[in-house]
């Protein structure tokens, strides 16, 4: 296959519908726990009846080049009176956003309440990653299981700075750590670059970093960590944090340095339409080169949406060179 070149096959309940179907896009954000599916086809030869009928709940899978892309569960679809139909899916994660509930952990890995949340409600998994940290306390009200399982890898990442992921693959989900990664995709401007846009902000920087725990009102433990270079360029622009009582002075200013280091950053972010490639997907990393707009040098897919069209495969990804992933802060509540 050349560059750009698309093999696609779509695959609903063990029915190859492939020659029906006009378009795929398939997408995701680091800040969402699945992946998406959309598939448009001409689910008619005579405009009066359909060749398929698909079932909410049902099975489906895209292949591009023989490989597997995606494989999950049909949530919507919609068919006009030309027989125009389109088809929305998402990865089994989904099912992580579709129940609220309320939890208290005691001791537990972040690893073990993924683990027990899946296992509560009928989703499947395959590899967990151990997270290591135990968390000595949640209580999570109201929350939907994603959201209890990033406040327990954002707990995690504040006490240890390991970073986890979840993914799917095959139908099951994984939790795996992120690392540095190696660069393997090249995005060279007259090579496989249609269109570029790049931007900086320093709206969401923080210069230095309060953080205070103990007993807040009879003795608390304060600890203030600054970024000298950047208050002097910057000004002064302060995160609070308030820490669990039950830690140590050198685990609240740890806190403290790693929030720093989190915070004291410029946030920028690139947008790139580019000739497709499979493997960049939102969490992996590529090499940019485009000097008008300055987008030069490695960057984070943030978000991904990949177009299938007419043997065509395009792309357009979001970058940053800080390797985001979604935070939730615990609010400790009683019990």
């Amino acid at each position: 296959m050349y560059p750009g070149q698309a093999e696609i096959k779509v695959v609903y309940n063990n029915t190859d519908i492939t020659p029906v179907v006009t378009t795929v896009e398939w997408s995701g954000d680091v800040m969402q726990p699945c992946r998406t599916l959309n598939v448009s086809l001409t689910n008619t030869l005579d405009g009066r009846k359909r060749i398929f009928t698909f079932e909410k709940g049902a099975e489906i899978r895209f292949y591009n080049a023989g490989t597997e892309l995606f494989r999950g569960v049909i949530f919507a679809d919609e068919i006009s009176s030309d027989g125009k139909h389109s088809i929305t899916a998402y990865d089994e994660n989904v099912y992580l956003t579709k129940s609220i509930d309320t939890r208290k952990f005691t001791n537990m890995k972040a690893s073990d309440i993924v683990r027990r949340l899946c296992s509560d409600f009928g989703i499947p998994v395959g590899s967990i990653a151990d997270t290591g940290y135990v968390i000595p306390k949640l209580i999570l009200r109201d929350k939907t299981l994603y959201d209890m399982i990033i406040t327990a890898l954002t707990e995690t990442k504040k006490h240890t700075g390991r970073r986890f992921i979840l993914l799917n693959k095959g139908g099951k989900l994984i939790l795996q750590e992120r690392k540095a990664q190696v660069t393997q995709f090249i995005i060279e401007n007259g090579v496989n670059i249609i269109s570029a846009r790049y931007s900086q902000s320093i709206e969401d920087m923080k210069t230095q970093v309060k953080v205070i725990g103990g007993d807040p009102d009879k003795k608390p433990i304060v600890a203030t960590v600054k970024n000298d270079a950047l208050i002097k360029k910057f000004g002064v622009m302060q995160h609070l944090e308030n820490a669990d009582s039950k830690l140590t002075k050198s685990q609240i200013e740890q806190l403290a340095r790693q929030l720093l280091k989190e915070h004291g950053t410029i946030d920028d972010e690139a947008s790139v339409e580019a000739i497709g490639i499979d493997s960049v997907i939102a969490g992996t990393s590529v090499y940019v080169k485009e000097p008008l707009t300055g987008i030069v040098g490695g960057y984070y897919v943030i978000t991904d949406s990949h177009r299938y069209e007419n043997g065509m495969h395009t792309m357009s990804i979001t970058l940053s060179k800080t390797d985001e992933l979604p935070e939730l802060e615990y609010e400790e509540v009683d019990e």
